[in-house]
């Protein structure tokens, strides 16, 4: 069993409860891990053994331009296709943060974490 991580990944969305939010819109960064079974691609060296990183990537990319008040169903949308798009992914956890959130202060970032069960 191996576990596959995207790291990193930016998007900017319109996500919040804040009117303004939905119209500024700010940036998103995201994490992913995947736990799959790639002892049949080590030994092949084929894609179709694997997941495909750039499928997983765009996958994220459509759910991050659907709007959401909170980033829970954000990343419960995220897994949720990610676990019916990717039979082979038995497990995934992602974290998304929200940079710059509008709190009144200097914060970096608010975050989620979710995983399937």
């Amino acid at each position: 069993m191996s576990v596959i991580s995207i790291e990193g990944m930016e998007f900017f969305a319109y996500h919040g409860c804040f009117k303004e939010e939905q119209v500024i819109g700010t940036k998103f960064r995201i994490d992913i891990f995947m736990k799959t079974d790639t002892s049949k691609a080590e030994s092949t060296d084929s894609l179709n053994d694997t997941v495909n990183y750039q499928l997983v990537y765009k996958v994220i990319g459509e759910e991050m331009k659907t709007r959401s008040k909170l980033l829970e169903n954000v990343g419960r949308r995220i897994l949720n296709r990610i676990i019916t798009e990717f039979p082979s992914v038995e497990y995934a956890r992602i974290k998304i943060r929200k940079l710059n959130p509008p709190l009144g202060g200097k914060i970096d970032f608010v975050a989620i974490e979710l995983e399937t069960s």
